[in-house]
């Protein structure tokens, strides 16, 4: 209705503006804020709002141009004033890494807060393309089947179908390994110090790589361009096995390369952690980030985003 008909006459400010909600406001939430600040100061985009459950990060999100707003995930009776409070909502909270544990309460909790008033007009949830589990080096589009082989990926996949089944629109961004020269452990430099094994080629496992930049880009467009019960994967074009990653890290870095083991030894010598990873192996299409999303890549590639 126009503002010359409503008889409440022209709405403030702070109701006419889009309020974006991030859950999560890690490193990647406070790029995506980044992407969004300029509109935001001017006046006529988008309010910026976060969850946390530390006050002593008020004052930082603040400065950052963010309105904090307390809350734990994990205590869902302190996420109530999250109802109806935000036109569109960024979800990048991993759940807990409770050990047995195949549900996202974290996302539940989230999503019945949500309802008790009126839904935003889109949420972007951050998943993981760990979802499919082992693919055997094969090419993957957003239509292949999960197979999860990991507590950590049927958590996900939890979080997932209930996002999709949530009765809003919402779009679903499977993230593979996310790195950047400016971000906390954003390199494989540390690896190569300590002087961390790869797997020998014939055993090698293919890995798929975002810069933390292109993915905040991506939030953000998948907040107004997504399609409603949209999966998209947010991955560059790099096609390199593991081991080659490392290698190519240390020559840019000028550091030896990693020694290269076979998997029978791996299991015995790497961290059960680092080895789930090298169980998996699978090459993402992107072609629904780019058409539908229209995100241009600024680092197509780890040779770019590692020189950066």
């Amino acid at each position: 209705m126009p503002s010359n008909q409503n008889p409440l006459g022209a709405l403030p400010a702070r109701f006419r503006r889009e309020r974006v909600l991030i859950i999560g406001c890690g490193d990647v939430g406070q790029r995506a804020a980044r992407v969004l600040q300029p509109a935001g100061r001017s006046g006529r985009g988008v309010a910026l709002l976060a969850l946390t459950r530390d006050t002593s990060r008020q004052d930082a999100l603040r400065s950052k141009g963010i309105r904090p707003l307390l809350g734990d995930l994990d205590q869902p009776a302190t996420l109530r004033r999250l109802a109806g409070i935000a036109t569109r909502v960024l979800h990048l909270a991993p759940p807990p890494s409770t050990p047995g544990l195949a549900l996202d309460p974290r996302t539940m909790a989230l999503l019945q807060v949500l309802r008790l008033r009126s839904l935003p007009f889109s949420l972007v949830y951050g998943s993981t393309s760990g979802v499919y589990g082992d693919c055997q080096g094969q090419w993957v589009a957003e239509s292949r089947s999960v197979a999860p082989a990991t507590e950590r990926g049927l958590r996900r996949v939890n979080a997932e179908r209930a996002v999709r089944f949530a009765g809003l629109r919402a779009s679903i961004l499977r993230i593979p390994g996310i790195y950047a020269p400016d971000r906390e452990g954003g390199t494989p430099r540390a690896r190569l110090l300590r002087g961390t094994q790869v797997l020998q080629a014939d055993d090698d496992v293919y890995t798929n790589h975002i810069h933390a930049d292109d993915l905040a880009r991506a939030c953000v467009l998948a907040l107004w361009r997504g399609k409603a019960q949209r999966i998209y994967h947010v991955s560059d074009d790099t096609q390199l096995k593991m081991g080659d990653y490392f290698d190519l890290a240390a020559d840019l870095y000028g550091l030896p390369r990693p020694p290269r083991i076979a998997r029978e030894l791996a299991a015995t010598a790497l961290p059960a952690t680092l080895l789930s990873f090298m169980s998996e192996s699978r090459r993402m299409r992107n072609q629904r980030l780019k058409t539908e999303l229209r995100l241009a890549l600024r680092y197509p590639t780890v040779l770019q985003g590692l020189k950066e």
